[in-house]
């Protein structure tokens, strides 16, 4: 099934499942609980990211050849940094450039999304995939400056800004998604493809990463999980690329869909 968040004509935020026929019928009940897909066809105004996150998680350097690119040492444990909800931003709205916190180094990076569906904790690795509600694209839009520089050797300054983790269109629940780690991965920017790749190159697959981050740790439903980038980024080509005001960018996942955003400076 694939589900997606929605404001309506109403003004009034909703749930829907696209049917393979194109159309798109309401969704009652709690999405996190017992809900069904009813006939009302939805009036679907503005598409929004397909959940509001209670917690956004980022798994950094966690595909073999990115890791590579960067001449970074494959990790012994996933290297974890956090964004704040407030980064998250709507399939189809812009990814703001900083102008307040300049940066000129931007980057790019398209990620498969995991959505954590119900409490976990202390999780096996074997059982893990049980709690996912489901997979989306997500883009870990990062200020390569405020990252390396100028973010007191934390990671969370430079990827943490504003509209800083584009996430959709559309949430694919696992029964169309069994394996997460079997999927095509890219990203285009202003029609050029820029990451080419597949899931596959994980370096911690995503039951692992699940096993990892709930040990000790109570990750609640609406948990999102950014599970890493593959090579291609703009920050490793000869010469970097980095965004520009006028860009425009999309995700595209394999089962899932595209998430495009165009690029635009910060307005002050």
């Amino acid at each position: 099934m694939k589900i997606i968040r929605f404001v309506d004509s109403q003004q009034e935020i909703k749930y829907a499942a696209e049917e393979p026929d194109g159309t798109v019928r309401e969704i009652a009940g709690d999405i996190y609980g017992d809900f069904r897909v009813t006939e009302t066809v939805a009036d679907v105004k503005k598409l929004l990211t397909p959940i509001a996150p209670t917690g956004i998680l980022c798994i950094g350097l966690n595909y073999r050849r990115h890791a590579a690119e960067g001449n970074a040492p494959i990790p012994r444990w996933p290297v974890l940094f956090m964004k704040l909800p407030s980064a998250v931003q709507n399939p189809g709205d812009p990814v703001y450039l900083p102008r307040q916190l300049k940066s000129e180094q931007v980057d790019y990076e398209c990620e498969l999304a995991v959505v954590i569906g119900r409490t976990c904790k202390n999780v096996l690795r074997e059982e893990a995939l049980d709690y996912v509600l489901g997979y989306s694209c997500a883009n870990d839009i990062s200020a390569r400056d405020w990252q390396k520089e100028m973010g007191g050797s934390q990671w969370c300054r430079g990827k943490t800004f504003d509209t800083f983790c584009p996430l959709g269109p559309c949430l694919v629940t696992p029964q169309e998604i069994p394996d997460p780690n079997a999927l095509a991965i890219k990203t285009t920017l202003n029609g050029e493809v820029m990451q080419d790749w597949n899931t596959n190159d994980m370096i911690f697959d995503v039951a692992t990463l699940i096993e990892f981050l709930s040990g000790s740790t109570t990750l609640v439903p609406g948990t999102l999980i950014l599970t890493g980038t593959p090579h291609g980024v703009g920050m490793a080509r000869k010469p970097p690329v980095w965004l520009k005001d006028g860009d425009e960018l999309s995700v595209e996942i394999e089962k899932i869909g595209t998430l495009s955003n165009p690029v635009r400076d910060e307005p002050l």
